[in-house]
């Protein structure tokens, strides 16, 4: 698990959990340049000094929404792959399995997406966040391709398209309102995967 240097959930105060979980709902449904403090701060009940108190500054609150956010993501793939069949296919499709619950809630897409479009500042706490996020994303499939004995360049490679078949997905589901885009990324996900570890067979979950 990343350590970002902002508060975790597990340490905030009840008052600083309710301004976090406002702040999050704010930042993701209107769009973080879009929110201001003034606007935190009233619907959270609080003034801003105690805002500023608990979280020192807006940039802090940005990236304490972006950490919780990539510690659910994190939280919830393990949850998956730890239940997951030994099957070596299966498990390097984890991460499209969770897609479907995941992104029920979330129809304006990828929140660390939004937030590194919206994020300039390449030193920004929560840029960096989003930036991690999609690079620990990466190599969990390079791990899990490697554990399910592909070996070579090719794992590089292969990560790097499941990442872009899995990111797509989100994209075409929140933009294009694609409702079975997973579904399709993962019988794409699993035709590369099937055919990199040739000894295997083909996931026929893919195409439920």
């Amino acid at each position: 698990m990343m350590s970002t240097g902002t508060h975790s959930e597990q340490s905030l105060t009840p008052g600083a959990q309710r301004i976090l979980d406002v702040a999050s709902e704010l930042f993701y449904w209107r769009g973080i340049n879009a929110v201001g403090v003034d606007t935190i701060a009233a619907e959270s009940g609080v003034t801003k000094r105690t805002l500023y108190d608990r979280f020192g500054s807006k940039d802090n609150l940005v990236a304490a929404y972006l950490e919780a956010r990539d510690r659910r993501w994190r939280e919830t793939l393990t949850a998956r792959l730890h239940d997951a069949p030994p099957d070596p296919v299966a498990r390097v499709l984890v991460p499209f399995d969770v897609l479907p619950d995941w992104l029920a809630p979330s129809t304006r897409g990828c929140g660390f997406s939004n937030a590194f479009a919206e994020l300039g500042d390449p030193d920004h706490p929560g840029r960096r966040i989003a930036v991690a996020e999609k690079t620990w994303l990466r190599a969990l499939f390079r791990d899990l391709l490697t554990e399910a004995g592909a070996a070579g360049d090719d794992v590089e490679t292969l990560a790097t398209q499941l990442l872009s078949l899995h990111e797509g997905a989100i994209i075409s589901y929140a933009v294009a309102n694609e409702g079975s885009a997973a579904v399709a990324a993962r019988a794409a996900a699993n035709t590369l995967v099937a055919g990199a570890l040739s000894g295997h067979p083909v996931d026929r979950s893919s195409s439920r």
